[in-house]
């Protein structure tokens, strides 16, 4: 099988790049992959390095490297026939922990692009004014978008961004929010700092959004954080998979949403903050992106090679 390799050295821990990539390279050799490989350098649209390689016929591109250049080149697969395959190699990998490949066995990744699950997945789309990005994760409208910049940095070493993330906590006020959903005339009004729409059960610093978040069900979850105080939501952030859900947390299924906020808040897709005012509309294309997963929903265990090849025998 051939397939494009994009591959980024400054993922996860720059240092050990290259001799990752050699291991990579042996193991994608071992299941019988042939690879063109491509270096990630800084300034590189990789969204449309990936949408070309897929006009071009590659039946696969393989991204090695973190959430964000995964999605980055995983936007520009979406809508065609080429499949994307993931070996994550970044600090969070929140995308192979919902697909359920492994982040710790590099071997065991590799065998799934030959074994695992293909599947379509769903995809979320959020515009803002004249903005708009697709996203994998979610979108948030809210504090957290305004937190994540300075949190990002502080959990990559940053350690002076932790008065800025005080400082931005601190001065948050909550915002009247105005819902939409689908085609509903009832409009939903809450005062709330935040509304998180989810395609994945993972985003952010691993944070499970909820467990039974589906990435191919053909809607999207919304959650929308109704009078929780600052102190709620950080605690939400930290909670344990198993603690009940609050109850204040009102959740819905939508296929297209539209929000709109007083004062306005900022706006975010899988990392990435739109500028703009006024109303956000967040529209879902259903199975847009054909991906290789892991055997399993939604990662509870690290799969080995061995029970990767066990399942697919």
């Amino acid at each position: 099988m051939k397939a494009k390799l994009i591959f980024n050295p400054a993922a996860g821990n720059p240092t050990e790049s290259a001799v990752q990539l050699v291991e990579l390279l042996g193991h994608l050799q071992t299941q019988k992959i042939e690879t063109e490989v491509l270096l990630v350098q800084p300034g590189m649209r990789l969204s449309t390095i990936a949408r070309n390689a897929a006009r071009a016929g590659a039946k696969m591109v393989i991204v090695s490297g973190g959430d964000g250049t995964i999605e980055n080149v995983a936007l520009g697969l979406v809508g065609t026939k080429t499949t994307l395959g993931i070996i994550p190699t970044g600090t969070r990998n929140n995308l192979a922990r919902s697909l359920n490949i492994p982040t710790n066995n590099l071997a065991a990744a590799v065998a799934l692009l030959r074994h695992g699950r293909r599947l379509k997945i769903d995809v979320g789309l959020i515009r803002h004014r004249q903005t708009g990005r697709g996203f994998l994760e979610a979108g948030i409208i809210g504090l957290a978008s305004a937190l994540y910049s300075s949190a990002d940095d502080f959990q990559h070493g940053d350690f002076g961004k932790i008065t800025e993330f005080i400082s931005t906590l601190y001065s948050a006020t909550p915002s009247i929010i105005r819902l939409r959903l689908d085609h509903h005339r009832e409009e939903i009004v809450t005062n709330a700092h935040l509304v998180l729409i989810a395609n994945t059960p993972f985003m952010g610093a691993n944070f499970q959004v909820a467990p039974d978040v589906v990435f191919d069900d053909r809607q999207l979850d919304v959650f929308v954080y109704s009078d929780l105080n600052k102190r709620d939501l950080i605690g939400q952030a930290m909670h344990s998979p198993d603690t009940a859900p609050d109850a204040r947390i009102q959740r819905f299924h939508a296929k297209t949403i539209t929000i709109t906020t007083s004062p306005p808040m900022p706006v975010m897709a899988d990392g990435v903050s739109l500028d703009g005012n006024g109303p956000v509309t967040v529209t879902l294309q259903p199975h847009r992106l054909r991906v290789m997963a892991g055997l399993a929903s939604v990662a509870l265990t690290e799969p080995t090679l061995a029970s990767v090849a066990e399942a697919t025998t």
